[in-house]
């Protein structure tokens, strides 16, 4: 596999399934992983936002990655988020994937000390020193604060082993231009997905190399349908399944799909888990929002 097609497609982020004393539910994470391997997903983006990467401690995160790569068996590759506050731990996660049989990292610049371009670029310098893994740069300003420009991630992309960036939706909505813009500014084979599900339709359609996507990991199926009619220039099909998934896409927006998903493993009969505090538990109402937006996309979607 050339590096960078690791970050081509649909690449579904399931939860971490941690209880209230801190242990991994092997058995739950392993079903999680089965609907997304069976549902023939690309890859699985573990340890992402949505898998509460940032609340996890090493031990844990490792568990994760051993359990995760055992349950999948190399039928679907596995991209392992190794984002943390210093440099240091951030090459230890990095060693920890590679030694478990991860497939490729996955890097935000976490931080309370805002960072500089430069202080980004060598953190991700020295992730790369530490692990011949192909890694993708995650820019997520909504919680990391740091927005990636152009020329940094231009610099990023001459480091041999950095071959992809997720990105967030533009707030513009212009996805056309942003894609055009960076295509411009970064080498030919550079792969550039998106994140923030509610413009993956549109993403896709401007010919992004790939979605990141929080509802795969609970939904893969049904994010794939969403997925292949995009990327065959189904401009029909294609808002017909993201017309069925708006419902959903407005709930995440306004309390977060890290809140929602959460919700969302209950309500299909996945698992009751609770976000880390101290992340709340969806209410009673929304939970009742979130039912009849779920019947939509399974009933709407083929």
């Amino acid at each position: 596999m050339h590096q960078a097609s690791l970050f081509r497609g649909l690449s579904a982020f399931p939860l971490t399934p941690i209880d209230a004393d801190g242990h991994l539910q092997a058995d739950v994470l392993g079903a999680l992983l089965a609907r997304i391997r069976s549902a023939g997903a690309d890859s699985i983006g573990l340890l992402g936002s949505t898998g509460a990467y940032a609340y996890l401690s090493r031990a844990q995160r490792r568990e994760t990655v051993r359990v995760a790569v055992e349950c999948v068996g190399g039928k679907v590759p596995i991209i392992v988020g190794v984002g943390a506050l210093r440099t240091d731990e951030a090459q230890a996660l990095a060693r920890d994937a590679e030694a478990a049989g991860a497939d490729g990292l996955l890097l935000a610049p976490v931080s309370y000390t805002p960072l500089t371009d430069e202080e980004v670029f060598q953190h991700f310098v020295a992730v790369t020193e530490a692990s011949r893994l192909p890694l993708c740069v995650y820019n997520n300003p909504a919680t990391t604060r740091f927005s990636f420009g152009e020329m940094l991630l231009a610099r990023l992309a001459a480091l041999p082993s950095v071959v992809a960036v997720k990105m967030p939706y533009p707030a513009s909505g212009d996805v056309e231009s942003d894609l055009a813009s960076l295509r411009a500014a970064l080498p030919d084979g550079f792969a550039i997905g998106y994140s923030g599900d509610w413009g993956a339709a549109d993403a896709l359609l401007a010919g992004c190399d790939a979605w990141f996507s929080v509802v795969a990991g609970l939904l893969p199926a049904e994010a794939l349908a969403l997925t292949r009619a995009a990327q065959a220039g189904d401009v029909a099909t294609t808002d017909r399944i993201d017309a069925a998934f708006r419902p959903l896409w407005e709930l995440f927006k306004a309390h977060g799909s890290f809140r929602v998903v959460h919700a969302m493993a209950g309500a299909l009969g996945i698992a009751t888990l609770a976000p880390p505090r101290p992340i709340l538990p969806l209410g009673d109402g929304i939970r009742a929002e979130l039912e009849v937006a779920l019947d939509r996309v399974l009933t709407q979607v083929r």
